[in-house]
């Protein structure tokens, strides 16, 4: 599987935002460098959104049709548990309705934000769980990590939650 965010062939990618959906470094920027400006711009005249809210745009030239924008923090770059919970729960709430089959997510708030990657890869594996619990159309969630730290906080969250293999991909598949 590819590690890169950018590179992910699903109907979204997930970009983990501040709340006047402006792309800086990091995963964003890297959506930003790869889909082209465009993206930046689509988000950023949806903007500004309550943190924890997300809107979606076209993913231009990225593989995914689609860029979901989670407002995981506001203008100072500082998030929560709280906020993690609502911007992933907004994201799978919005590719629902709009009837994706497959996201593609980095952690969240795990970066500039400066969140737990343990605590983060629990609330977000909840959430996928919680989701999973209700008919719909997501077939897949993926969870694009950087790092081998990420990827054991994803994996353990994983195992404990949904029973999901220590070993396997950092993938949810969800039967509807």
């Amino acid at each position: 599987m590819d590690d890169d965010l950018a590179a992910q062939a699903v109907d979204a990618v997930v970009n983990a935002a501040n709340n006047h959906l402006w792309m800086g470094a990091g995963v964003a920027g890297a959506l930003k460098r790869a889909g082209g400006i465009d993206i930046e711009r689509d988000a950023m005249a949806l903007g500004p959104i309550d943190p924890g809210e997300s809107v979606m745009t076209s993913g231009y030239r990225l593989p995914a049709a689609h860029v979901i924008h989670a407002a995981v923090m506001g203008q100072d770059l500082r998030t929560s548990a709280a906020l993690i919970t609502r911007a992933t729960r907004s994201v799978l709430r919005l590719a629902a309705r709009e009837r994706l089959t497959s996201i593609a997510f980095p952690a969240f708030g795990t970066g500039v934000g400066g969140f737990p990657l343990e605590d983060c890869a629990r609330i977000m594996i909840g959430e996928v769980k919680a989701i999973a619990a209700s008919p719909g159309t997501i077939a897949l969630v993926r969870f694009v990590l950087f790092g081998h730290h990420a990827f054991r906080a994803f994996a353990e969250a994983a195992a404990d939650q949904l029973g999901a293999p220590l070993d396997g991909p950092p993938e949810c598949p969800i039967s509807s």
